[in-house]
């Protein structure tokens, strides 16, 4: 029981376990368990502290968290997976700047829950403008960081529909158009009439944190 008990702290503190309960819902136990157990092996890599020397107390704080869970998942079923996935995720505050980012590619999605775990934020992802909605309702973020071109919903359409519930929330768009000209206009509009800022894909990392800490520490914000 403590292993379970324990196991579900690493995996909401990595930002694991929000996913892992979507995918579940929408596929099943083995998706879900598939998710959890692949996922932390990637994680592994992508911040083991050797490839991230600028970061390297963070990182290595990542890390052990992410041997801890190797541990921990040894020692209980897929079973009890699934009932810790089935929980009910409780509402916790933590102090930290909360950060919704609403992307449709998988690999994004992790890399940048990653980031912005090591640089000490509280993350939830969406993969779609629909989901990203429902998340901001729960999750009530100081950002919303989301992708353009998303299918069912645009990061467009998920922004006017979030500012009718809340006119100052902010908005960091990422975009790479790949010639839809209607949404590129669309989008200069936006930031023109909001002051969103906006990274076209590809862009830095080392950029990303200092635009993403530079807005979110701003005092007034007003459109």
């Amino acid at each position: 029981m403590k292993s379970t008990t324990d196991l579900r702290k690493e995996l909401i503190a990595l930002g694991l376990l929000d996913k892992a309960r979507e995918i579940y819902l929408e596929l099943g136990d083995q998706a879900a368990i598939s998710y959890i157990k692949s996922n932390y092996q990637l994680l592994s890599k992508i911040v083991h502290p050797d490839l991230n020397p600028e970061n390297i107390d963070k990182a290595t704080t990542l890390q052990q968290s992410l041997n801890r869970v190797k541990v921990l998942l040894s020692k209980i079923s897929d079973k009890d997976l699934i009932e810790l996935i089935r929980k009910k995720m409780e509402n916790h505050t933590n102090g930290k700047k909360r950060i919704l980012v609403v992307e449709d590619e998988f690999g994004l999605q992790d890399m940048f829950r990653v980031v912005f775990l090591m640089e000490g934020y509280d993350v939830k992802v969406a993969v779609d403008g629909d989901r990203g909605y429902e998340v901001y309702c729960e999750f009530q973020p100081d950002l919303i960081f989301t992708d353009v071109v998303m299918p069912k919903m645009s990061g467009l359409e998920l922004v006017a529909k979030i500012r009718e519930i809340n006119s100052n929330i902010k908005v960091i768009y990422i975009s790479g158009f790949f010639g839809i000209k209607r949404l590129k206009g669309e989008l200069d509009e936006e930031v023109l009439r909001y002051g969103y800022p906006c990274l076209s894909k590809p862009f830095k990392i080392s950029k990303m944190l200092e635009l993403v800490k530079d807005y979110l520490d701003e005092e007034n914000y007003s459109k």
